[in-house]
């Protein structure tokens, strides 16, 4: 099962546009949420879960996740960055009236979800989606009525690209084994997780690499990054070394070495990046 996520958005707020890179603050999950959501890649790379499809994410594309749609990220370079968009029910309701804008009002997308952005399209929305991020909260009537025009923008964006990317569909044994994993406490071995899934571990591990283009080993590191993420938090209640061994790895060496391998740079870092948000 996923988790319906209740996002942090200020109750006077009709959702928020902001930039993201790098190891989210608190961790990441399949989940799914009220708002609808967009994120368009500016660099680097990524692979999209989104239920039984997998979507392969570079610079330029864009992909709108609704409301009914459980989705993470799974296998993001060092350099992934993107701009990330969240509208409430509410402003959907009041901007998204004409006929070929009522599709964002639904739960589950009735049209293709992903497309690639030409150059000019992703910059010209880049500026726009820049701008509107630097507004301060108290700014609440510019923010709201500035979210109503990056919304109706960027569909506009999105309705004129290029060919829709179907995505890949994804094994039912491997999507299980995926969620599996997401939502594990501690890793599991892999003949575990394959009598689960009803595969041998051979086949499991070949066709878990073939369909989420990284190994068993690599997803599960990541997802113990995650967990690390969410049981750092803010830092006030772990150090770096009882989150990671908290998390399942089996030394700092480990964790070190690994969170320096899938971010770009070492946790020290990381603890720096989050005392300045606090």
């Amino acid at each position: 099962m996923s988790t319906r996520e209740q996002l942090p958005l200020p109750d006077t707020l009709a959702g928020r546009v902001w930039p993201c890179s790098g190891p989210p603050p608190r961790g990441r999950r399949l989940h799914r949420h009220d708002e609808l959501e967009f994120n368009l890649v500016t660099t680097g790379r990524a692979g999209y879960l989104v239920e039984d499809r997998r979507f392969e994410m570079s610079p330029g594309m864009m992909i709108w996740l609704y409301p009914e749609q459980d989705h993470v990220l799974v296998n993001e370079s060092p350099d992934l960055a993107m701009w990330v968009g969240v509208f409430r029910p509410s402003l959907l309701r009041k901007v998204c009236r004409e006929p070929g804008h009522r599709v964002l009002r639904q739960p589950r997308p009735t049209h293709p979800i992903c497309r690639r952005l030409g150059g000019g399209a992703t910059a010209s929305l880049g500026r726009l989606l820049s701008s509107q991020s630097a507004l301060r909260d108290a700014q609440r009537d510019r923010i709201n009525a500035g979210l109503g025009y990056v919304l109706l923008e960027a569909w506009a964006q999105f309705d004129d690209a290029e060919q829709p990317s179907e995505g890949t569909d994804v094994h039912p044994a491997v999507e299980r084994a995926a969620r599996l994993i997401l939502n594990e406490a501690e890793p599991r071995p892999i003949e575990s997780l394959a009598k689960e899934v009803r595969l041998s571990p051979a086949h499991l591990s070949r066709l878990f690499a073939q369909q989420m283009g990284v190994s068993v080993t690599h997803f599960r590191q990541r997802c113990a990054l995650e967990r690390f993420v969410r049981a750092y938090g803010t830092g006030y209640r772990m150090n770096l070394m009882a989150a990671a061994l908290a998390a399942g790895f089996g030394s700092y060496a480990q964790f070190h070495r690994v969170f320096k391998r899938h971010y770009g740079f070492a946790p020290a870092e990381f603890r720096r990046r989050v005392r300045e948000l606090v």
